[in-house]
């Protein structure tokens, strides 16, 4: 028997972008385990990628090339060569290219984060024709927009150094599930003393082993930072010396905060004045005496119409109190800005050569696929090429997202490893690699390591790299620029500038050999200011906001859907539902793997009592939940965790594998922030009744 070892990273949507070691006996990889010698991973993953070998020799893979011979939607298919899957499709796209290369249209996001396997041959490819550009919103732009306007980037406290913080506030985020190696980091520094406090409308499975949960009305997280600037000026809790010397806008911000009294904060938010006082105080005077206070946010913030300024007044705290002085102080949304990333090289935007074509945004797909041609729109989409996502189970008003790609003038190839909710509806569907499988490299939203992953087996059955599969295309049409010849290891040696000091000891066949290497960064990144916005400075006033119709100003926006900003529409839908993700679910990633659905249970909906015995419902009745956008059923959970008027669907189930054939995206709408232009997966007001 030969037994090898072999350095990998996981590549899924998560921030922690663990080292992984893979056992491989005589080609088939048999173990799939965290690196002990990583300091982020530690030997640890979670419950999801601890599977991941079942994933990949999973009896449902796609192993071949298929071609619909049902309707769309039915998922009936047969198997075909490459060769005709090749020649099918630069049949269809050829033309539509010559004629109107707008009309063909990128869907990808985050189904693999790697840098080679996501965005590279791909977008060399639709470069190259003039296709449509995709702006890829669905996850965090509206709270990236927002950080950057305030911070300059998204740069924050380095994951390691959580673990000396003596006040550590998790806000909008559940670590236990989707962020488990900075959960660790948590539970370190709440041995040592220090305080845990989680700002969640849900009491999530992390909430409640924190030392005080504050449940917030979802989309009034702005009000409550606001809130808390007023107490921590008006009470002096402040570090003037980093004010005067880092920020800009101070005397503005005073003024507009002014307003946001304990009483109005609280009245807004749900929540007595007490807790926004005394978070306020606890947080301020941590920070006046000299101890780190950091706050760890996450992306559950953003998913409101003020999302993005929920962000900003957020991120604006750490610069009021001083926080940023101390390696374990500041805040954390992402670390991805930290990368020195070379997108112009893997991605070739030149291959446009003049062309600007039109955008179209994935967290509108519903609306953007039914839409007929038009001089504002532009040519209505023909072709559709979906890899690294499922659209069908994953993007708000799923009923019109499904209504498009059931479209029969519309030519759809998806890029799988699954026969998906989305796959379902595709003329020709392509098997691709896994991450065992091919060769990647990778950034991370949650650490400062460059990571590398080497292909541990040889692709099962038929199954291709998405970069092989984007070459054979490329070479069926006529695309003969030497960069479509680029190997997986060329593309990697590429993804890092190396005249940038954080990455200057990038080197890809080194990286290869070790798995990971941390970037040159400073171990307090804003402790002496040096924040990448226009002034330099932390910007509680922002001309970039007002140059970009904004105001320059924190502020809170009220959610498109509540029952304060819409009473209305809440007169018949009563109850606010958000649809955070399962613990045992990736997105909708590994929702096929047996086991952990087994874990997982059934789709359900959480209740609070109350509202639950106003409409008759019961522990495990089955319950249809609506609005006017759709419509799905699942089995009730009667429980305080879901805080009154709050309805919490966790997610995202698989259409096909739910009774009903639906998930929760049957009711969220496909309205878009304030900036950033991303989803309100979270402003959604629904109405629930007992299935009879």
């Amino acid at each position: 028997m030969t037994t090898t070892h072999v350095r990998a990273a996981c590549p899924h949507d998560c921030p922690d972008t663990c080292a992984l070691i893979v056992t491989v006996e005589n080609g088939v990889a048999t173990e799939v385990k965290g690196d002990p010698d990583h300091p982020t991973t530690a030997g640890v993953l979670c419950t999801k990628v601890a599977r991941y070998a079942e994933r990949t020799y999973h009896p449902d893979r796609l192993l071949y090339p298929l071609r619909r011979i049902g309707k769309k939607g039915e998922g009936k298919f047969e198997r075909i060569s490459w060769d005709e899957a090749l020649d099918t499709i630069a049949a269809k796209l050829t033309p539509i290219a010559a004629r109107a290369p707008e009309a063909i249209l990128p869907y990808s996001y985050a189904g693999t984060m790697g840098l080679v396997q996501g965005e590279s041959m791909a977008q060399r490819f639709f470069h190259q024709l003039g296709a449509s550009l995709l702006d890829r919103t669905i996850c965090a732009m509206a709270g990236a927009t927002g950080y950057r306007y305030t911070v300059g980037a998204s740069i924050g406290t380095d994951m390691e150094q959580f673990q000396d913080a003596k006040l550590i506030i998790i806000w909008g985020g559940n670590p236990i599930a989707s962020n488990l190696h900075f959960w660790t980091r948590a539970q370190a520094a709440k041995r040592h003393g220090a305080k845990l406090i989680a700002i969640d409308p849900y009491r999530s499975l992390t909430a409640e082993k924190c030392h005080q949960h504050i449940a917030l009305l979802p989309g009034t997280d702005a009000a409550l930072a606001l809130g808390l600037m007023h107490v921590l000026i008006a009470e002096d809790l402040l570090d003037h010396e980093y004010i005067a010397d880092h920020t800009i806008g101070y005397a503005e911000l005073k003024q507009r905060v002014a307003e946001w009294t304990p009483q109005r904060t609280a009245a807004t938010c749900g929540i007595t004045d007490e807790e926004v006082v005394q978070l306020a105080r606890l947080y301020g005077g941590m920070a006046k005496a000299g101890e780190p206070v950091a706050i760890r946010m996450n992306y559950g913030v953003q998913r409101v119409k003020g999302g993005g300024m929920a962000v900003r007044n957020i991120a604006c705290l750490p610069a009021l109190v001083g926080a940023w002085r101390h390696p374990a102080g500041g805040v954390q949304l992402s670390s991805s800005g930290s990368f020195p990333t070379n997108k112009q090289s893997l991605q070739r935007p030149d291959l446009l050569a003049g062309r600007t074509p039109r955008t179209i945004n994935m967290s509108t797909i519903g609306d953007d696929l039914l839409k007929p041609s038009s001089p504002e729109f532009g040519p209505q989409v023909e072709a559709v090429i979906v890899y690294n996502s499922n659209p069908v189970a994953v993007a708000p008003e799923s009923a019109k997202v499904a209504q498009g790609f059931a479209r029969e003038d519309l030519f759809t190839v998806v890029l799988e490893h699954f026969q998906t909710d989305t796959a379902d509806y595709a003329d020709i569907v392509l098997p691709a690699t896994t991450q065992l499988e091919h060769v990647d490299t990778h950034t991370s939203y949650g650490h400062l390591y460059m990571m590398a992953n080497n292909a541990a087996i040889a692709p099962m059955g038929e199954a291709k790299a998405n970069t092989e599969i984007f070459r054979l295309l490329a070479a069926r049409m006529g695309m003969d620029d030497p960069c479509f010849s680029e190997s997986d290891d060329a593309l990697a040696a590429q993804a890092f500038n190396t005249q940038d000091v954080r990455a200057i000891h990038f080197d890809w066949e080194s990286l290869k050999r070790s798995g990971w290497q941390k970037l040159n960064m400073p171990t307090a990144p804003f402790a002496n200011g040096g924040f990448l916005t226009p002034s330099g400075k932390c910007e509680f006033y922002s001309a970039a906001m007002q140059a970009d119709g904004l105001d320059p100003l924190p502020t809170y926006i009220a959610p498109y859907e509540s029952v304060a900003s819409n009473p209305e529409l809440a007169k018949r839908y009563p109850l606010a539902m958000i649809s955070p993700p399962a613990r045992n679910f990736l997105n909708s990633t590994f929702v096929n793997v047996t086991s952990l659905r087994a874990t997982e249970g059934e789709p359900h909906l959480d209740m609070h009592p109350t509202d639950a015995a106003a409409r008759g419902i019961g522990p495990g009745d089955m319950v249809r939940i609506y609005n006017d956008r759709g419509s799905f059923t699942c089995k009730a959970r009667v429980t305080d965790k879901a805080r009154t008027g709050l309805v919490v669907g966790l997610s995202i189930w698989w259409k096909k594998l739910a009774g009903d054939g639906k998930n929760a995206n049957e009711v969220t709408s496909q309205r878009l922030t304030d900036m950033g232009r991303a989803p309100t997966f979270y402003d959604t007001l629904v109405q629930v009744e007992k299935c009879t």
